[in-house]
């Protein structure tokens, strides 16, 4: 929802990785940034009308970004799209970073204007696979922001450690980055990202997908 420069670029990005796409705005003039390339559908209207969420296949939609210039807009477009129509994912664009805490404790991510990069982006919007950030120079080893699944909420970060082999280098909490404790309990919101080995990610990513294990 939203056909400016950022929500024009995550379009393109999104097709690039094989995705179906649509974009909705409410002036046609936007579509013209998303290129002569771009094989998606185009939906003009306001994008947290029901109808037109409708008329661009929220119904079946996996995953929704607003990224439209209005704050209320973007949060209203990702709320009814969680809570009307059942989409699990969506990522809402806020200008006001002050407000990121309020939208984010009703369970609607956000990422702030200033920090936006389209890689933050698409980590919210499609949050299965992991995503490495940073690599060692020999590319063996990484830290990556690896998907947990729900089930491990309230669970300290070590049990997470202890499960995967790997080490907790950070994770963010209402937008902000901290660096865990061994107290420190994975909460709902939460995005943890894990120093591993690049050929061990898919194994952990496994066991984090799942329920934590349990220890008779």
């Amino acid at each position: 929802m939203g056909c400016g420069r950022v929500g024009a670029s995550l379009a393109r990005a999104l097709q690039r990785r094989g995705h179906d796409i649509a974009v909705v705005d409410q002036d046609d003039a936007a579509f013209t940034r998303l290129g002569p390339n771009f094989e998606g559908r185009t939906v003009t209207g306001i994008g947290f009308d029901r109808d037109t969420l409708r008329e661009a296949g929220i119904e079946g939609a996996y995953a929704l970004a607003a990224v439209s210039s209005g704050d209320n807009s973007n949060i209203l477009a990702a709320r009814v799209a969680r809570e009307t129509f059942g989409v699990e994912h969506v990522v809402a664009r806020i200008y006001d970073p002050g407000r990121a805490e309020i939208y984010q404790r009703l369970g609607i991510p956000t990422v702030a204007t200033v920090k936006w990069t389209s890689d933050q982006m698409l980590r919210r919007l499609l949050p299965q696979g992991h995503l490495p950030e940073l690599t060692d120079p020999s590319g063996q080893v990484v830290i990556a922001e690896v998907p947990v699944d729900p089930r491990w909420i309230g669970l300290p970060l070590t049990a997470i450690e202890m499960a995967t082999g790997t080490r907790v280098a950070y994770y963010t909490r209402l937008g902000e980055g901290a660096l865990p404790k061994p107290e420190t309990i994975f909460q709902e919101g939460d995005f943890v990202h894990l120093a591993a080995r690049r050929d061990e990610l898919i194994e952990i990513e496994r066991i984090l997908d799942g329920p934590p294990p349990v220890h008779e």
